[in-house]
């Protein structure tokens, strides 16, 4: 297995126009999402070989989403079905096309309720790579069993990628996030944060400092996706930054996703993952991984407009 990400599988409910609040949206349109599941399927799309690990509501939302990612080559073994709890939804508003905010119904969602012990050991033992964010850490027992998950994998050998992926409102606190966040730090080899995220972990105001910050407690690898300006990155050995594609943008949302799952899969496809930690090597996977984020842009929705390999490989031979 090239890639096997945990979290969250959840329902994501798009509005129907730009610039209207929550309550003046007049439809919404379900579209299956979630970062870490969108990363599996970004992922597969590129050519990985990739599973997600979640549970889900024993429900009618739940099953749909599994048949998606199972449709999209995602190996599903690893999902779990919740029969006391129902598939988190998320409501969305979109300021303009670049923003998002997120209404999560979620009180508790299935996502919240994975337990250490129904975790499918033997893909996180044989993956090149895990993937998880912090949705997984706001609630118990899905915190603990994203702690054993990355134990595991991290003992098997795999690359460990974090994406701190902050959402303010399923949080009691910024400081509640920010200690939890922290608390995973030194137990992965990749994070990554979009600008707000690395102030809020580390205060500091500028790329290169803040960056050097979170590589302080182990990390080797830090990212800090830019939106259309890409993307800079940051390894004992120093930091650039790795400039974006002007794309006709419809639909920010899941760029992020996209660009993680691009950057894992550049970092995977070619053998061991250590030796590929380079500022040379890592100069062509992120503008690769920009590529990725930026294609997804031109459409709406997450999954349905991911791009697959071959579309990457044309995008970045028509702007060489």
């Amino acid at each position: 297995m090239d890639l096997v990400t945990l979290g969250e599988l959840i329902l994501d409910m798009f509005p129907a126009e730009l610039g209207r609040r929550h309550a003046e949206v007049s439809a919404f349109r379900p579209v299956p999402g979630g970062a870490p599941a969108n990363v599996a399927v970004a992922a597969a799309r590129l050519g990985a070989q990739t599973a997600f690990i979640g549970k889900v509501g024993e429900d009618p939302f739940g099953r749909f989403m599994a048949d998606v990612l199972a449709r999209e080559g995602v190996e599903t073994r690893g999902m779990r079905f919740d029969p006391d709890a129902r598939t988190t939804m998320n409501l969305m508003a979109q300021p303009d096309a670049n923003s998002y905010d997120c209404l999560f119904y979620r009180n508790p969602g299935a996502d919240t309720r994975l337990r250490p012990d129904e975790l499918d050991v033997a893909l996180l033992s044989e993956t090149r790579a895990f993937h998880f964010g912090s949705l997984s850490l706001t609630d118990e027992p899905a915190r603990s069993a994203t702690k054993e998950a990355v134990k595991i994998a991290r003992s098997a050998g795999a690359l460990i990628s974090y994406d701190v992926n902050y959402r303010p409102t399923l949080w009691q606190s910024p400081g509640e996030a920010r200690d939890q966040a922290l608390a995973l730090i030194p137990h992965v080899h990749l994070v990554k944060v979009n600008e707000a995220e690395l102030t809020l972990l580390t205060g500091a105001g500028d790329l290169a400092t803040a960056s050097a910050a979170l590589l302080a407690p182990g990390p080797s690898l830090c990212v800090v996706t830019l939106g259309p300006d890409g993307s800079y990155f940051r390894v004992p050995a120093g930091g650039e930054h790795v400039p974006g594609f002007t794309v006709p943008t419809v639909d920010a949302t899941g760029c992020g996703d996209a660009f993680i799952a691009g950057l894992l899969w550049q970092l995977v496809c070619r053998g061991d993952w250590r030796g590929r930690l380079t500022l040379a090597q890592l100069r062509p996977a992120l503008r690769y991984a920009n590529a990725v984020g930026a294609l997804t842009a031109t459409k709406q929705g997450v999954i349905p407009s991911l791009p697959t390999a071959a579309e990457v490989e044309r995008f970045l031979g028509d702007v060489s």
